[in-house]
C-alpha cells in the first residue's frame, strides 16, 4: 500500500517521519538531495525506515554508492515488480 509519495527528498524524509512506513522506494536522482543522503537520513530517524533505491538507470552508474548505502539494495525502475521488492525484503524479514 502506498501511503505517501514526496517529490523531494527533504519532504520524503518529512513524510516518512509523519507517515512511519516499513519501507521506502527512493529515486537516486531526486531535484534537491541525492537519494544516498536521504537513504543515510531515513536509516537514522527514530524509528528507521527500509529502504530500496531505484532509478530510471542502471545500477551499474553508481558503483560502490549503492553497497555503501544503508538501502537493502537497488533496482532499475525497468524491473520494479512486487517479486523484485520480496527478494531483497528476504533476509530482513
Amino acid at each position: 500500500m502506498v501511503v505517501a509519495e514526496a517529490e523531494t527528498g527533504v519532504s520524503g524524509v518529512e513524510q516518512a517521519k509523519g507517515h512511519l512506513p516499513d519501507l521506502v522506494l527512493l529515486d537516486v536522482q531526486l531535484p534537491d538531495v541525492d537519494g544516498f543522503e536521504i537513504a543515510e537520513r531515513l536509516s537514522r530517524l527514530d524509528a528507521p525506515v527500509e529502504v530500496i533505491l531505484t532509478s530510471s538507470l542502471d545500477g551499474t552508474d553508481f558503483g560502490a554508492l549503492v553497497a555503501r548505502s544503508p538501502a537493502l539494495g537497488f533496482l532499475p525502475k525497468a524491473e520494479l515488480s512486487a517479486s523484485a521488492v520480496e527478494a531483497l525484503l528476504a533476509p530482513v524479514v
